[in-house]
């Protein structure tokens, strides 16, 4: 099975640089579509970056929560919105990415949404619990090979990003590890902290890390491109050896497919002068999500490159969703 292409909003992307941020009117009034519920880490940036846009753009900026489906609800409300710069969406990748392996969406990944500009990073925390006393993450995959599955490693669910970065783990390792798959964050961290299992894989947020502030949880490696800030002394996936399960959540912002490139391309350069903002750098940097930046066209090619990966990763693990 090959999982090569190029989409639609590929070919848009490339044109989009072609075309420029010429000067081109922006609706008075913009739907902020975000793919979460309300008052969570990404709700929080979505809101933060729409206050930012509607500012710099003299426009209403309303934000929209259309959660569900693991984001795959707010993205098809994008696909089917109007392509006339009146409707955006805030969502990470994997409604693009990795769901359409998983399981038939009501979009087309590949052809009904236009990726208009990388917002940010949102780390993989691998965290030890109680229930463990390997000090390190070599110490785990150590206690894992000595005991095979014994280790029981806590992820938000089946085909979740953190499933993900097991099954990254488990082929380079060839270690017996327990999954255990739960249905959404909350009850996962609490079952962490009475160490109902040895190792939790999730994504950055206040409450953990006032966690691992009190040294009720430790971290033991981390899913990002490089150290974070508040946690130094944490080395990355990749630095352990482990680059293919060195994968983080990308959240951006995208538009219909049909929506005009010189559109696409003027909100690709606010976005950016967005993030250059010392408030909304530090509304992220608060919760150890990294900004990101840049064309629509490298935003583009990031999406077909994690498209083919989770292809494959998927496939040789025998993935499937709930």
């Amino acid at each position: 099975m090959s999982f090569s292409f190029k989409p639609s909003w590929l070919i848009a992307a490339a044109l989009c640089a072609a075309a420029g941020a010429q000067a081109q009117a922006i609706p008075k009034t913009v739907r902020l579509i975000v793919a979460y519920p309300a008052g969570g880490v990404s709700d929080v940036v979505a809101r933060a970056l729409g206050d930012r846009l509607a500012a710099q753009l003299g426009a209403t900026v309303i934000v929209d929560n259309r959660a569900g489906a693991s984001g795959a609800i707010g993205m098809d409300a994008v696909a089917k919105a109007a392509p006339d710069g009146a409707t955006l969406g805030f969502s990470a990748i994997s409604p693009l990415v990795l769901s359409p392996h998983l399981g038939k969406l009501p979009f087309d990944a590949l052809k009904d949404i236009a990726p208009v500009a990388s917002v940010m990073y949102s780390p993989v925390l691998l965290i030890a619990t109680p229930a463990s006393k390997a000090k390190d993450f070599r110490a785990l995959v150590a206690d894992a090979k000595a005991q095979p599955g014994a280790v029981r490693w806590a992820t938000s669910g089946p085909a979740s990003l953190g499933h993900i970065v097991l099954e990254q783990v488990r082929a380079a390792t060839g270690v017996e590890i327990t999954h255990v798959p739960y249905k959404g964050g909350g009850q996962q961290l609490n079952d962490a902290l009475g160490g109902q299992f040895e190792i939790l894989s999730t994504n950055a947020s206040p409450t953990l890390t006032s966690h691992i502030q009190s040294g009720k949880l430790r971290p033991l490696a981390v899913g990002a491109p490089a150290r974070l800030e508040s946690l130094p002394q944490v080395p990355t996936l990749g630095e352990l050896g482990y680059n293919a399960a060195n994968i983080n959540s990308v959240f951006g912002v995208f538009a219909p497919a049909a929506t005009p490139p010189a559109l696409i391309a003027r909100y690709n350069v606010e976005i950016n002068k967005a993030l250059a903002s010392p408030e909304l750098r530090a509304k992220l940097t608060a919760t150890d999500n990294v900004p990101t930046g840049g064309t629509s066209a490298a935003f583009a090619k990031e999406i077909a490159s994690e498209f083919e990966s989770n292809g494959r990763i998927v496939k040789a693990a025998n993935i499937k969703a709930d």
